[in-house]
């Protein structure tokens, strides 16, 4: 069962350097603080994307630690691991025997050579228009080593050609055969909650986008959630799109991402005006995993599509990249606005894109934690991280920018900032007030203020932020003492 409060994502070396470390900085600098639960970006053997390009579930890099370090981790913290259900490594057992023995191999249809959906091997131009591209073109060739021969195989993910990143064809009784076996050593492993990454893109169908195709996606989560349920683990779905998709999901009694809430919450302070924000509050579906920054960016396109104004989209961007953030942006024609926006991502911390202004993001956070849902707060953003200007000049990729990696020590120095300890305590505030368990409710206020208040029995908390003068505070009253008492960010 999710419990309502804060969870934390981190990859598994990025505070302090492994998972034995990462205990130690959980009960050193965060005792009893992410209740909610730990929500560790892939730990595995992985050939690229920083972990997103597995090789197995089976197993933990040995450089990260062990499944023993996973459980005794979740002895005290509900676990969260990903599966990238689209996806495996190219450098996998599984795709390298495809390599060597094409599909003579025993994994051969576990992988979706092009000539399953263009018999001919010839991928015609009109059916990739109408694609959601991740790349420059959704397959990768590969040369058989017992024929000789090329082979296109599809590929939606990948920085390199050919990509680390080969798709799976879910169809395939492989792929059930694997799943299954993934999500049953998650189980024996303590894990609680597995992320579906990428799902949105598992069904490849001629015609369509490719992408959350209807009505073969459902069938798909149906037969992933019925083995997640046998097992005891609860399933979110990662999916990045349009938020009619996203509330159907939701309508549909699945958990969803709030994907809307990062960039409504940025424009809102930087426009200073409540009134989208205030509008969105009211319809939302209340069964959402709530954040603000992940290991990604803040998503703009398809998420937004309907909810924003390019003209006010683009004076966003262009004062976050005046903060040094970086884009990810929308290669398919298909998929820009008619008037050519075309921002995918917005790349950067949270605390920069705020320009490092400590009220500002703490307004922000005290609003996602008002916000119904499951909160999750980014290890980077625990710590209002700065942009990593300097790993992005290292290494080309934009998405190091909000990566950087904390030793012990700098995990000493940061956890020291007025910031960083009101951030803690408006943690322990969520987490603890039983507010939180009863009726939420957006208040009446004009386009210079937010209210946001949560009522239960005879207890409450009210959150109001003036964004004129950037401040706020919250009104509560204390189950302890029944005094009114106030907390000002």
């Amino acid at each position: 069962m999710v419990k309502n409060q804060v969870q934390l994502i981190t990859y598994p070396d990025s505070l302090g350097g492994d998972l034995k470390q990462l205990d130690i900085v959980l009960e050193k600098f965060f005792p009893d603080l992410f209740t909610g639960g730990i929500h560790i970006l892939p730990p595995f053997p992985s050939s690229g994307d920083r972990g997103f390009a597995p090789l197995t579930y089976l197993e933990i890099e040995p450089q990260f630690g062990t499944w023993d370090d996973i459980k005794r981790i979740g002895d005290k913290h509900a676990i969260i691991l990903d599966l990238m259900v689209n996806h495996i490594s190219a450098k996998s057992t599984y795709f390298q025997d495809f390599l060597k023995n094409g599909f003579e191999s025993d994994y051969a249809d576990l992988f979706i050579p092009i000539k399953k959906l263009w018999p001919d091997g010839t991928p015609r131009q009109e059916d990739i228009d109408m694609m959601f591209l991740r790349r420059d073109k959704p397959f990768s060739d590969f040369k058989i080593e017992k024929t000789g021969e090329s082979e296109k195989v599809w590929t939606t993910f990948g920085k390199t050609n050919p990509s680390e990143q080969i798709d799976m064809d879910i169809h395939s009784p492989i792929a059930d055969e694997l799943l299954t076996k993934f999500l049953t050593n998650f189980s024996k492993n303590n894990v609680k909650i597995v992320r579906l990454d990428a799902v949105g893109y598992v069904i490849k169908k001629l015609g369509t986008s490719c992408f959350f195709v209807e009505p073969e996606i459902y069938d798909y989560l149906k037969w992933i959630y019925k083995l997640a349920d046998s097992l005891n683990i609860e399933i979110l779905p990662e999916i990045h799109a349009e938020y009619q998709t996203q509330f159907k999901l939701a309508k549909a009694g699945y958990w969803i991402y709030d994907f809307i809430l990062p960039y409504t919450i940025l424009e809102t302070l930087i426009t200073k005006s409540s009134k989208k924000l205030k509008s969105y509050l009211k319809v939302r579906p209340h069964n959402q995993f709530t954040m603000l920054d992940c290991h990604d960016g803040v998503p703009i396109k398809p998420d937004m599509d309907g909810l924003y104004q390019s003209d006010d989209a683009r004076k966003v961007v262009g004062l976050c990249l005046e903060r040094e953030a970086n884009l990810s942006l929308i290669l398919s024609p298909a998929h820009k606005d008619p008037d050519g926006f075309d921002v995918h991502q917005i790349r950067g911390t949270y605390y920069s894109l705020l320009d490092c202004n400590d009220a500002a993001y703490l307004a922000a956070r005290a609003i996602q934690f008002f916000t119904p849902g499951i909160p999750q707060v980014y290890y980077v953003g625990l710590l209002a991280g700065k942009n990593d200007i300097e790993a992005v000049n290292q290494t080309g990729e934009g998405r190091e920018i909000n990566r950087h990696n904390f030793s012990i020590k700098e995990i000493g120095q940061e956890v020291q900032r007025d910031v960083v300890k009101k951030m803690v305590e408006l943690i322990k505030f969520r987490n603890m007030h039983p507010a939180f368990e009863g009726v939420f409710d957006v208040g009446i206020s004009d386009d210079e203020t937010i209210i946001l208040s949560w009522s239960n029995k005879d207890v409450y908390a009210r959150l109001t932020v003036d964004l004129k003068k950037i401040t706020g505070e919250i009104i509560y009253s204390d189950t302890q003492s029944n005094e009114i008492k106030k907390l000002s960010l």
